[in-house]
């Protein structure tokens, strides 16, 4: 008979396994919530699935410190398999931040293969680029 341990063994007490831990004083002495950036744009589409022919909106926002930024141009490039389109419009954003584009898509893009979208709004600091949207015709 084999056995893996034998009556003999005795538990330690608990009083055998106290450890003492110590922790440094410049622990966590900085700010545990990270700041958060100024500015934040986000672009999406109405349909990430249209036909080939078919129309969609861009739609993109533009906040800082949550609150939507009114009267920043914005710009939208969409990246097509075969070339990239500036849309001729470049709306202003409204008081909650928005702004949108409509895009007919003509067949420019092949059914199956995704496109993005890039907005960018024009600041007093800068152009801001935002999150890309994107479809796939399907």
């Amino acid at each position: 008979m084999l056995t893996a341990c034998n009556s003999a063994f005795v538990a330690p007490k608990p009083s055998d396994q106290v450890q003492a831990v110590s922790v440094d004083s410049t622990f966590q002495q900085g700010s545990p919530v990270a700041a958060t950036p100024g500015y934040l744009c986000g672009a999406w589409s109405s349909n990430n699935a249209p036909s080939t022919q078919g129309t969609i909106t861009i739609y993109a926002r533009l906040t800082k410190n949550i609150a939507g930024v009114s009267g920043a141009p914005a710009t939208a490039i969409i990246h097509f398999r075969n070339g990239d389109v500036t849309l001729p419009s470049h709306p202003s954003s409204d008081a909650g931040g928005f702004v949108n584009f409509t895009l007919p898509l003509l067949g420019r893009q092949p059914a199956g293969i995704p496109a993005t979208i890039d907005v960018s709004f024009t600041l007093d600091q800068g152009t801001l680029d935002c999150t890309s949207a994107f479809f796939t015709p399907g």
